[in-house]
C-alpha cells in the first residue's frame, strides 16, 4: 500500500493445468508469441477447424491416448490435399501445422476439438539437394465442395481406425461406442452431463442447463462454407498473409485463450452463476446458467488429463524435421539432453539470441507486447 507501506503476497499464478484465469492468459500471451516470433515468421497461415460428434468427444475425454492417431489421420488427409492442389508429388510434400487441442466450447461444455494452423501452402523436400533453397509453393482456400469431401475422408478414416481398435462398434449408419471406451477414473457422468449440455447434480439432474434467450431467433448458419458430415465440421476460412503479423498474433490468442472469460462470468440476482455466449447462438441465446455445484462440476470436466500434450507440431515445425532448422525464424534444432539455457534478467524487447528466446517471457515483455505498455 503506498499509503501505510503495508505488503501483501499476490498469488499471480498457480502453475498448473487447468482454469487459472491468471495462468490461462499468461500462457496464451507466451504461446501467441512463441508461434509468430519463433514458428511461423513472415508465412501465409490458414486456420483449420474440425469438430466431432459428441460420441467422439467423450471418448476423446476419457480416453486421451486416442486422440494422438486421430491426429495423425486428419494431418495426413489435409497434408495430401494440400500437395495434390500444390501440384507436388506427396512423397516430397512438405507441410508444417501446429495443433491445439481445445477442450471447451463458448457455454464452457466439454467439446474437444482442433484448431490446426497450418501453413497456407507446400513446401518440397530438399535433402538430396541441399544447395537449393526451400520455396513455399501456395494454395488456395478450399472450397465449399471441397470441405465436405475432406470431412467425408476424415469420417471414414476416423470410424475405420476406432472400429479396429475396437472403441466403436456397428456398420454403417448404426456406429455406437463400445464398452471399452468407457473412462475408468469416475468421470463419465460429468463428462457426458457437459457435451450434451445437461445439468450434472442435484434434483434436477439430466435437464437441460438453463438459457437466456434475449435476442431474436437467426435462421441462418453462423459457420459459413463449413464442410459437415455425420457430426464431423471442418472449417477453413481465416487465414493471415505473410505480412499480416497483428492478424496471426491475435489468431494465435485466439485459439491458445483460457477456458473462461472473467469479463463474462457474473452472479444472477438468484445467486446462479451466469456466463455470457461470446456469439449468440442462432436461437436467440445469450447466456447459460447453473447452481454452484453444477458450475463446479463443469469446470471438471474441462481439466485435462495430466501428462497429455495439448499443443502438437508436424510436418516442418516437428522437432526433427530436416527444414525445421532452415524455415523457423528461431533457426531451432534439437538441443542435446543436459544443454541448459543461459539465464537472462533482460525486460525488454532487445534482439535475443535462439538460446535466450526459449526462456518465459518476464511481466514487463507480456505488458508491452499485449497491452503496449511499456
Amino acid at each position: 500500500c503506498e499509503h501505510c507501506r503495508a505488503e501483501r503476497l499476490v498469488a499471480y499464478s498457480c502453475k498448473k493445468r487447468g482454469l487459472c484465469p491468471s495462468c490461462g492468459a499468461r500462457r496464451m500471451a507466451e504461446s501467441a508469441r512463441h508461434l509468430v516470433d519463433e514458428v511461423f515468421g513472415p508465412r501465409p497461415v490458414r486456420q483449420w477447424v474440425l469438430s466431432f460428434p459428441y460420441p467422439l468427444r467423450f471418448l476423446f475425454a476419457g480416453k486421451p491416448d486416442a486422440i494422438s492417431p486421430v491426429l495423425g489421420i486428419v494431418h495426413r488427409v489435409i497434408a495430401g490435399w494440400l500437395a495434390d492442389q500444390a501440384g507436388i508429388d506427396r512423397a516430397s510434400a512438405q507441410c508444417g501445422v501446429v495443433t491445439l487441442i481445445q477442450r471447451f466450447g463458448s457455454a464452457l461444455n466439454l467439446n474437444i476439438h482442433f484448431h490446426m494452423l497450418w501453413l497456407d501452402g507446400v513446401y518440397e523436400d530438399t535433402t538430396e539437394r541441399p544447395q537449393r533453397k526451400p520455396r513455399l509453393h501456395r494454395t488456395r482456400a478450399p472450397t465449399s465442395a471441397q470441405l465436405t469431401q475432406l470431412a467425408n475422408t476424415i469420417a471414414h478414416r476416423v470410424c475405420r481406425h476406432l472400429t479396429r481398435k475396437g472403441w466403436l462398434e456397428g456398420e454403417d449408419e448404426s456406429v455406437f461406442l463400445s464398452d471399452s471406451a468407457a473412462g475408468d477414473d469416475g468421470m463419465d457422468a460429468l463428462r457426458m452431463s457437459s457435451i450434451t449440455y445437461r445439468i450434472a447434480t442435484g434434483r434436477d439432474a439430466g435437464r437441460k442447463v438453463v438459457t437466456l434467450q434475449t435476442l431474436p431467433g437467426d435462421a441462418g448458419s453462423l459457420e459459413g462454407d463449413a464442410g459437415k458430415v455425420g457430426g464431423f465440421s471442418l472449417h477453413a476460412g481465416v487465414a493471415a498473409e505473410a505480412h499480416e503479423n497483428h492478424k496471426l498474433e491475435k489468431l494465435c490468442r485466439y485459439i491458445t485463450r483460457p477456458a473462461i472469460s472473467e469479463q463474462r462470468l457474473s452472479i444472477s440476482p438468484q445467486g446462479r452463476v451466469r456466463y455470457q455466449l461470446k456469439t449468440p447462438w442462432r436461437n436467440g441465446t445469450t447466456h447459460v446458467e447453473w447452481d454452484a455445484v453444477d458450475f463446479i462440476a463443469k469446470l471438471a470436466a474441462l481439466v485435462p488429463p495430466p501428462r497429455a500434450h495439448l499443443t502438437r507440431f508436424h510436418g516442418v515445425f516437428a522437432p526433427n524435421a530436416n527444414l525445421r532448422a532452415q524455415l523457423t525464424p528461431s533457426g531451432r534444432v534439437k538441443r542435446p539432453a543436459g544443454d541448459a539455457a543461459p539465464v537472462d534478467a533482460s525486460a525488454h524487447d532487445e534482439p535475443r539470441s535462439p538460446e535466450q528466446k526459449r526462456r518465459a517471457m518476464s511481466w514487463a515483455q507480456r505488458l508491452k507486447r499485449v497491452f503496449s505498455i511499456d
